[in-house]
């Protein structure tokens, strides 16, 4: 524990600092921070900086245009405006209404998504929650992954325990002929899985349920196993 009572930093307007050990970091001009950082809150509401590696003991917000050129590790990340990590996020929870661009790989325990995710890695969590727009270049890892397609979505391979993808629906009944947003992946693998509008190379588990506009290569079951008509999967195996 630090005995060291730690200071706030506040940057109004346009201003820069070195990074250090603050109580509360506060961005709501135009700033930079050079260098680490390490923290109680950060909240970013104009544009701003950190060029170093984050620690924020507590909570993260970012209502503005923040960007941290390094790794970022927090207990709680709210992104409402857009938040940009080039390497890793380690994170008890996040929740992103806004953009959020993470470069390496994202490590959480919960993660819900309204806005829009891009994750250059792997993202991995006890639960991912998405009615929203993500790409992630690696492995979409979690216990339960419930995803509700807002706009075409992107996962080179998906794992899970139950995994659920579903169309939003519109509510404007005459649209939907029109509007058809589709997750696309390689391999999606897990216990319980339920799928629509979906394509991918290979489905694999115990129970599996394709849905509706759904294109698979291949399906690979161990229980139970069903088809929408709509649906077109060109090889079915029981395992």
């Amino acid at each position: 524990m630090e005995a060291k009572k730690r200071v706030d930093l506040l940057i109004n307007g346009l201003g820069s600092s070195n990074g250090g050990s603050f109580n509360s970091v506060s961005i709501n001009g135009k700033g930079t921070v050079t260098g680490d950082v390490d923290c109680s809150d950060l909240d970013v509401n104009g544009s701003g900086s950190i060029t170093g590696n984050v620690v924020v003991n507590h909570h993260a917000q970012f209502n503005g245009h923040g960007k941290i050129k390094g790794n970022m590790e927090s207990q709680f990340l709210t992104v409402d405006g857009t938040a940009g990590v080039t390497g890793n996020l380690m994170v008890k929870m996040l929740k992103v209404s806004g953009k959020a661009n993470v470069g390496g790989k994202i490590k959480g325990d919960e993660i819900k998504i309204k806005g829009r995710l891009t994750v250059g890695e792997d993202c991995e969590a006890e639960m991912f929650k998405a009615e929203s727009q993500f790409t992630i270049g690696g492995l979409l890892n979690a216990d339960l992954i419930d995803i509700t397609i807002f706009a075409d979505c992107n996962a080179k391979e998906i794992g899970g325990q139950t995994i659920l993808i579903k169309q939003k629906n519109s509510l404007l009944g005459f649209l939907k002929p029109f509007v058809r947003n589709q997750l696309k992946s390689e391999c999606i693998e897990g216990d319980k899985i339920e799928i629509e509008n979906t394509i991918a190379g290979i489905v694999r588990g115990n129970h599996v349920v394709i849905g509706a506009n759904c294109e698979i290569e291949v399906v690979e079951y161990s229980g139970e196993f069903t088809m929408d008509k709509n649906s077109i999967v060109k090889d079915i195996r029981k395992i």
